[in-house]
């Protein structure tokens, strides 16, 4: 006898059910075994810089909440794009992290193409931090204040070089918008990391950089470059006395960087539950809340679809900047 619609409904919704029901434990058992080995968390930037510090301080807190090693894996090139692309195609089992800044945001606004979409292929985690940007310079530049600056780029176009992490990264489109916002062509030199032009900068090798606020800190305080501005648009307690950029004289300019916990974009619930869960247990810590202020960054308060849409106007802002700034990688 033939069975009816009806009754053949009724078996497929009892097999979905039931494969539903199948599911839903392997799913709380994953989260309950993850993790079984040591995480990687990658940082696609070179050691030294801003991300990599951060990536340290909460790997190594992250560690001790999953009861697992979260070894930080540095995979620098091509702006950050590179580590993106790795974790991308990284099987979407909470094994492999990324911490995404916003010259990932940038990068969809730099790049003619990239081997993985910022907006689709990742699944937020949380946001850890936020800080300015600093803008630098060498001492034996006979400028201390930014209108002092202006003038000087004004009267030397295209011979002021400015410093960055790489091409596509944040010291690089943050220098090429200043360049658009005042009118006068500099010279951009890209580097394989933050750590390493920074080095170039103290030498004196080049002239100005505007390098995320942890990695200037230290080099701002031992006289080795000078500060002449913050770039928010709110004065920053880690440079007393040093003004915005905005306020400096170029209006509207501003820069914020950021630091957000991603995994691939597969991965289950349960797994980013816990991931949420634990990193904002490791923002909170005292140690971890004093290291912060230390470097001069804010514990991030954003998580899942919040973080989700930041992202998504971020990545529309600095699509906007890069037209702007006439700033291309490729």
């Amino acid at each position: 006898m033939k069975s009816s619609p009806t009754s053949r409904r009724c078996l497929l919704q009892t097999g979905l059910l039931a494969t539903l029901a199948a599911l839903a434990p392997w799913g709380a058992a994953q989260a309950t075994d993850w993790p079984n080995r040591p995480v990687t968390l990658v940082v696609p930037f070179a050691a030294g810089g801003t991300t990599d510090i951060l990536a340290r301080v909460i790997g190594q807190k992250l560690s001790e909440n999953l009861g697992q090693p979260v070894v930080v894996d540095n995979r620098a090139g091509a702006g950050g794009t590179l580590g993106a692309a790795a974790v991308a195609r990284a099987p979407a089992d909470g094994q492999t992290l990324f911490l995404a800044t916003v010259a990932h945001a940038m990068a969809p606004g730099l790049y003619k193409s990239l081997p993985y979409d910022f907006l689709r292929d990742f699944e937020p985690i949380g946001l850890v931090a936020t800080t300015p940007n600093v803008l630098l310079v060498h001492p034996s530049l006979p400028v201390k204040t930014v209108p002092e600056l202006l003038a000087y780029i004004k009267a030397h176009p295209g011979e002021v070089n400015y410093g960055s992490a790489g091409h596509g990264s944040t010291e690089h489109l943050s220098g090429a918008l200043f360049s658009a916002r005042i009118g006068t062509p500099m010279t951009h030199v890209p580097y394989k990391g933050g750590a390493p032009m920074m080095g170039d900068l103290m030498a004196g090798q080049i002239q100005m950089a505007i390098e995320t606020s942890p990695s200037a800190s230290q080099p701002v305080r031992s006289g080795k470059v000078r500060a002449l501005a913050v770039t928010s648009l709110q004065r920053s307690p880690l440079y007393p006395g040093v003004p915005t950029v905005d306020e400096a004289g170029v209006k509207g300019y501003e820069v914020n960087t950021w630091f957000a916990l991603m995994a691939p974009r597969a991965t289950s619930q349960a797994i980013t539950k816990r991931l949420r869960e634990a990193l904002h247990r490791v923002l909170a810590l005292p140690d971890v809340t004093r290291r912060f202020e230390e470097l001069g960054v804010t514990a991030g308060d954003l998580e899942g679809e919040r973080l989700a849409t930041f992202i998504r106007s971020e990545t529309t802002k600095w699509g906007q900047v890069a037209k702007e700034s006439g700033a291309r990688v490729d």
